[in-house]
């Protein structure tokens, strides 16, 4: 491509058909006459070729460039020794932000976040005293503003965990399959207002249960487990006609994946997901969930269906089973403390991973933020890449937004740069 440079020493034959630039002298009879006006001196461009150049180059006349930088000097006081013998120095690919993006094994997206949302009959938003920043949302309003905020940084997935009052619990949890109860009303709602939007729901009798627990409890005090099944699937295929895209049991019994994905097909839900609790321990980090639905067991705990958190191995024979069942997610709760069950999974699963960040781990951080204890925004971007890495496709947290946020700006600083 020519060029326009001054070249030293390089002399050339200037014409106006080889130079376009150079501009002849108009005819006589185009000129201006009068003697008052001066003709302008003649300016032009000379463009050398690229064979130019390469000549002056040859012929030593080398053009100029910046100096080679400077070897950054040490502090005082550095030893100096020989390099070390050392072939391979992993930091060569760390030693700036370019070289560390491009090499970045992991990524993070809104696309991989589920936000998980509590909801109840009221209209107004309850804050929830263990969780800052989440509420217990209206279902008709304050729903419906928080999914358009996640939607505008692209969080397109949510799943709900309603507030049941307690006049509607029962021990045989019957409401969780009312056609006009609270989850059922709102997934309407949510899919007319965002007909996009995917929504995850929770399969588990504990919102409806007097009991508090999972399942139908016997007088001994047992979780009955085949009767409890009946229950799930008859609210499974309630949430799958009022629009659900995911249900989600989240119970621990026995056999529920196999009997819902039945019920779900018998029904015409073939198109519906399942999203099975697959290990879902039994965990000291779930108490501000429990609060924000008023849902902690009226005696005992959740321990002969929720995992033991001492067992790995089990979590094995429990994804056997829901791949044999006909499950479409397999998911790890909690997360943070269980990245080695996400890996266990992600390696022996053909299956997409989800991992749930629960309200413990989120209370932690936000805590640890308020005591400037720790940076949130940082420990929480962290914590989901970390999940991410251990091999979640998706997270359930309740950083959701916040953490969109964060990535939408990050992506909005880049495309400005």
């Amino acid at each position: 491509m020519a060029s326009s440079s001054t070249i030293p020493n390089l002399s050339l034959t200037l014409n106006c058909q080889t130079y376009i630039d150079f501009k002849p002298p108009l005819p006589n009879y185009l000129s201006f006459s009068s003697s008052k006006r001066r003709r302008p001196p003649y300016l032009f461009t000379v463009r050398a070729s690229d064979s130019d150049f390469e000549a002056a180059v040859v012929a030593g006349n080398v053009p100029e460039a910046p100096p080679v930088p400077p070897i950054p000097a040490p502090p005082a006081g550095t030893p100096v020794i020989p390099s070390l013998p050392i072939q391979r120095r992993p930091r060569r690919n760390r030693r700036s932000v370019v070289l560390r993006s491009a090499f970045q094994e992991t990524s993070l997206s809104p696309a991989n976040f589920v936000y998980p949302l509590f909801i109840h009959e009221g209209e107004e938003d309850t804050p929830i005293g263990a969780m800052p920043g989440c509420y217990r949302l209206g279902w008709r309003h304050g729903l419906v503003e928080e999914v358009a905020k996640a939607r505008d940084v692209g969080v397109n997935s949510v799943v709900l965990f309603p507030k049941i009052p307690d006049a509607l619990k029962s021990p045989t949890g019957d409401e969780a399959y009312n056609k006009n109860g609270l989850v059922p009303r709102t997934i309407r709602l949510l899919k007319d207002k965002y007909p996009d939007l995917i929504i995850y729901t929770d399969v588990a009798l504990d919102p409806y249960s007097s009991d508090g627990h999972d399942g139908i409890v016997r007088e001994d005090g047992v979780i009955m487990n085949d009767e409890t099944v009946h229950q799930l699937c008859k609210q499974a295929v309630a949430q799958a006609r009022a629009g659900a895209d995911v249900v989600s049991p989240s119970d621990m019994m026995d056999g529920r994946v196999g009997a819902m994905r039945l019920a779900l097909d018998a029904e015409g839900f073939q198109h519906v997901s399942i999203m099975s609790y697959t290990a879902k321990y039994a965990s000291s980090f779930y108490g501000p969930f429990r609060e924000a639905l008023d849902s902690n067991p009226r005696f005992g705990d959740k321990k002969t269906y929720q995992m033991n958190p001492a067992n790995y191995r089990e979590a094995m024979t429990e994804m056997r089973e829901d791949e044999s069942e006909g499950a479409d997610i397999l998911l790890v709760k909690p997360g943070l403390p269980y990245l080695d069950i996400i890996r266990l999974l992600r390696d022996n699963s053909p299956l997409p991973i989800a991992a749930y960040q629960v309200s413990g781990e989120y209370s932690m951080i936000k805590a640890g933020g308020a005591l400037k204890m720790i940076d949130e925004e940082k420990v929480m971007m962290e914590s989901l890449l970390c999940l991410r890495r251990a091999g979640a496709d998706i997270i359930l947290t309740y950083f959701a937004l916040q953490a969109a946020r964060c990535l939408f700006g990050e992506k909005r600083i880049i495309s400005t740069v």
